[in-house]
């Protein structure tokens, strides 16, 4: 949008308070509240800041809504931004670094530590000690039993792993144990993590006093510290109070700026105990990196959607004077303690802000080894195909280092065995849905092919086909070197860049392989005219032997081999084909 457009498009707007909202199409780019909307979005013909300029010029139109109050403006704004994810925002991300432990959703529930439990999991955490949550996960194990392995481990034993012979497990995979009475451990072991530790305090105690008795005072010893983490599991932070007698309820918040971003912690008190914490991600202010911007936009868009605490200790006093007589018509008394145990409770929290974790780290480094602003959104591109046919193309998405799973896309492509032509496809159609604004996502910072530099070269002609304009690089699997138009990129093995880069690949392939199977099964063959071949049989010979021309070759043997294939089915099959 020009300047003289943007004029124009202000001096309609009217004087009252309310939010705004720059578009690209059906893409909304940014949110902001204001007093006057005309005043605040004619301050846009002039921007501070290269982003928020590149942002204006980007926008072709800016919708608005009015609001009767500057206090209802601040939660539509927030409401808005939680909903768009606008990339010119600051936009908060929940951090998961934290570990969790999750009982997964199975008839024999597995339980494991985890950065990214399953939807349908039970999870409880985040903690903050890896290693005490290891070894509690382990005395766990070891006195209820629970497995631990995957569920391609689980299936189809005939007998017990190692991990029964170690004691770690009463191996629900072969039958040892009633389901019933597994479910009664499992339900036994959450009860611990919900904050019952005498379920699993108590029988390490009796068996670290037998072990003493019966003169094993290795074995004593180990299970004496064991029990000391047990203990001292649900009581970090236990004698930290926090707020007067009448604050049920009390948050800690308090944030660090690095560059264009920003980390946020927030301790949760109840009755004086510490009972929870989280980190979160914030994409700083354009031109504005103060601590209090910050506070006042994590402040406004977190609570907007959840209940607010009693009162609110806070490192500065937020800037938004809007925000603070909202938390205060609430009834939420706002704290910047100077001295005290309130004090030094902002201090714990101003550290958990700090405290630099693996994602940050891999982002910049990898923004810096190519040269890009930092991609906190990243989407990976792979085709998968047989000889040709059942030829599909998947579109993952990594957010902060981590995998968006809600932001995967999957297309079936024109059968056709060129792996050039597949991608220049894949990349066109994903580029043309964003140009268009027809993709509901985000566009992402940093886009990766797998594959060498034709895939490269065929994804960027797309792209300046389409006329959009994302960094996109390739990662090949067979020297693992990072591939750009200025050419390779040799980076060390252990490199954590280089990892994440490996991580969003692999899920890249992983997405397209399964999808393609799917669609491959999907597809009428000549097998479905062989007497015995059902669908689950045509599937799993699909599966074993690849296609229906390794079928036709495949030994007699080899189809015995198959679940499902007998005599009279091989011969069959052997037959027809």
């Amino acid at each position: 949008m020009d300047t003289a457009a943007l004029r124009e498009r202000a001096g309609n707007l009217p004087r009252e308070p309310g939010v705004y909202q720059f578009q690209a199409g059906e893409t909304v780019l940014y949110v902001g509240k204001a007093i006057d909307l005309r005043d605040r979005v004619r301050s846009y013909v002039d921007p501070r800041g290269e982003r928020i300029r590149r942002m204006v010029r980007r926008a072709d139109a800016v919708d608005f809504a009015v609001t009767d109050t500057e206090t209802q403006a601040l939660l539509l704004e927030a409401n808005l931004i939680k909903r768009h994810q606008p990339r010119y925002n600051v936009r908060l991300k929940d951090d998961k670094s934290y570990p969790l432990v999750q009982f997964t959703d199975h008839e024999a529930p597995r339980i494991e530590v985890t950065r990214d439990p399953d939807e349908a999991a039970t999870a409880f955490g985040p903690f903050t000690d890896r290693g005490q949550l290891d070894t509690v996960v382990k005395a766990v194990r070891e006195v209820y039993g629970l497995r631990g392995c995957s569920d391609h481990k689980y299936a189809d034993r005939d007998r017990p792993c190692l991990d029964y012979e170690m004691g770690l497990c009463s191996a629900p995979c072969t039958g040892d144990i009633n389901p019933a009475d597994y479910r009664e451990d499992v339900t036994a072991a959450a009860r611990f993590f919900e904050g019952e530790t005498g379920v699993l305090a108590d029988p390490l105690r009796r068996e670290m006093e037998a072990a003493s008795q019966a003169a094993e005072f290795e074995r004593a010893a180990n299970l004496r510290d064991r029990l000391a983490d047990v203990e001292g599991f649900h009581g970090d932070g236990g004698d930290a109070v926090a707020g007067s007698a009448p604050e049920r309820a009390v948050d800690v918040v308090a944030a660090a700026v690095e560059g264009d971003s920003a980390t946020v912690a927030r301790l949760h008190a109840e009755r004086g105990q510490l009972v929870d914490r989280s980190r979160h991600r914030l994409d700083a202010p354009e031109g504005d990196h103060r601590i209090a911007s910050v506070l006042a936009a994590f402040v406004a868009q977190y609570y907007a959607e959840r209940e607010l605490p009693d009162a609110l200790l806070l490192a500065e006093h937020p800037d938004d004077e809007d925000l603070l007589a909202w938390l205060d018509a609430e009834g939420v008394a706002v704290r910047v303690p100077g001295a005290g145990r309130e004090a030094k409770l902002v201090e714990l929290a101003l550290k958990n802000a700090r405290r630099r974790g693996g994602n940050d780290d891999e982002l910049a480094a990898l923004a810096e080894a190519l040269g890009i602003d930092r991609p906190a959104r990243i989407e990976g591109f792979d085709v998968s195909h047989a000889q040709g046919r059942a030829v599909v193309g998947s579109d993952v998405c990594f957010v902060e280092g981590r995998a968006e799973k809600s932001d995967y896309r999957r297309k079936k492509l024109p059968e056709r065995n060129d792996d050039y032509a597949n991608m220049r496809e894949l990349v066109r159609w994903r580029a043309e849905r964003a140009v268009e604004g027809r993709d509901g996502r985000p566009d992402p910072d940093l886009l990766l092919i797998d594959g060498g530099e034709g895939q490269l070269s065929a994804a960027r002609d797309a792209l300046n086909d389409v006329g959009w304009s994302t960094p996109c690089v390739a990662l090949a699997k067979e020297d693992e070197r990072v591939l750009t138009v200025d050419g390779p990129r040799d980076w060390p093995g252990d490199a954590p860049h280089l990892h994440l880069l490996q991580r969003v690949r692999d899920e890249a392939h992983r997405f397209a392989v399964q999808y393609h199977q799917t669609v491959r099964d999907e597809v009428a063959t000549v097998l479905d005219d062989v007497p015995g071949v059902g669908p689950e049989t045509r599937k799993r010979l699909l599966r074993r032997f690849g296609s229906v021309d390794n079928v036709r070759t495949a030994s007699t043997e080899e189809l015995l081999d198959v679940q499902g294939v007998g005599e009279t089915t091989a011969s069959a099959l052997q037959a027809r084909l």
